[in-house]
């Protein structure tokens, strides 16, 4: 899949492929075996069902024990998935906690 997604950013940003100076590719299988987490190759931090859309595995809305350290991942809510929500919300309490916002 690696040369059909390279020649489709090639499409929208011509010049793309000659600034590639090195590839690195895994296996799902590959990186199940690195982290076993990721399920099957999954990044998305566990099933996205609705159950998993309210009961991901934060119970201190993006914030650790330690202070000052918030978690923004796949494991937060909304879950995984190419939206930046988990980063913003993330971010929105950490900016809260300084009260910033």
């Amino acid at each position: 899949m690696t040369a059909h997604i390279e020649a489709q950013v090639e499409r929208f940003a011509p010049g793309f492929k000659q600034l590639i100076m090195a590839r690195s590719t895994k296996s799902p299988a590959q990186l199940e075996e690195e982290n076993s987490n990721l399920v099957g190759g999954s990044i998305t931090g566990g099933a996205n069902s609705l159950r998993q859309l309210f009961w991901r595995p934060t119970s201190r809305l993006y914030e650790t024990p330690l202070p000052g350290v918030f978690l923004c991942s796949a494991s937060t809510p909304p879950g995984g998935g190419v939206h930046g929500m988990c980063g913003y919300h993330a971010a929105m309490r950490a900016l809260a906690k300084v009260h910033l916002r």
